[in-house]
């Protein structure tokens, strides 16, 4: 395929030892982080609903949070698009659990929170936003397949979107099988031609075969490999903290996504 492009104006990121964008960007120049504070601020969601909201939707409003405040856009007007390796693990684990041994003491919240677009029915509702949201799920390839969706909603309407790709700890037998350790989000405001707030332009092209992306050799022990989203999306926010590079993500079981950066004007 033709390639695609869009240009970065909104960089989101949150995980146990990094708490934004700038927190990233200074690590990777080898400098000192402190960790964030465990409780996710989630700003954007009113106090009520940050009481009740559940982990998974906090960590994808926080991010989601960032990347706007930064763009400079306004979240009511931003399409969105929402994407999870897992969805909520630890409401999964419950839901299974109680159905397994007491199906009649089922949470109807719980229930209410499970579904996958959670997150982007909090965020839509908390913004005000009546554009167009999705959340999607491709297993490990989830972070590819949504920067590809979100791209390419930017191009064909013309507008810029919002990405917002984040996946928390695992638990019960679930958490054990996909190796879900720890929580981490990230998102993208993404706009299809250069404005005044654009940090880099993406070059994105299809190619086949994605074994390489969605199996990227031995583990190092680093953190960022604990999570799906985090190990999937690492190349890209690191390439995004040095202005530069090229990666290849998975987009799907048979699909790589190569990304080439390039720094604007």
């Amino acid at each position: 395929m033709s390639s695609l492009s869009v240009f970065v104006e909104g960089i989101g990121l949150w995980s146990p030892a990094l708490g934004d964008f700038a927190a990233l960007r200074a690590q990777e120049h080898g400098q000192a982080v402190t960790p964030p504070p465990a409780k996710l601020p989630a700003t954007f969601l009113p106090a009520n609903e940050r009481r009740r909201a559940p982990e998974s939707v906090l960590l994808a409003v926080e991010v989601a949070g960032q990347a706007v405040a930064m763009s400079e856009r306004s979240a009511s007007e931003l399409p969105c698009v929402f994407s999870s390796a897992y969805g909520d693990q630890l409401i999964s684990d419950y839901m299974c659990a109680t159905l397994a041994l007491a199906p009649t003491e089922l949470s109807p919240t719980r229930f209410h929170n499970s579904v996958h677009n959670a997150p982007a029915g909090y965020w839509t509702i908390a913004t005000g936003c009546h554009a167009a949201s999705s959340a999607i799920c491709a297993g490990p390839a989830s972070f590819g397949a949504g920067l590809l969706e979100a791209a390419s909603f930017s191009q064909a309407e013309q507008r810029p979107v919002l990405l917002v790709c984040s996946d928390i700890a695992g638990s019960g037998p679930v958490g054990e099988m996909n190796g879900s350790r720890t929580n981490f989000g990230c998102a993208l405001v993404l706009a299809p031609e250069q404005g005044l707030h654009s940090l880099a332009k993406l070059v994105l092209t299809l190619e086949p075969h994605a074994g390489l992306a969605l199996h990227p050799g031995p583990p190092s022990g680093a953190w960022h490999e604990a999570n799906a989203t985090a190990a999937s999306a690492w190349p890209l926010l690191q390439n995004l903290a040095h202005g530069e590079g090229h990666c290849t993500l998975a987009a799907a079981a048979t699909l790589a996504l190569r990304v080439s950066m390039e720094k604007v004007a």
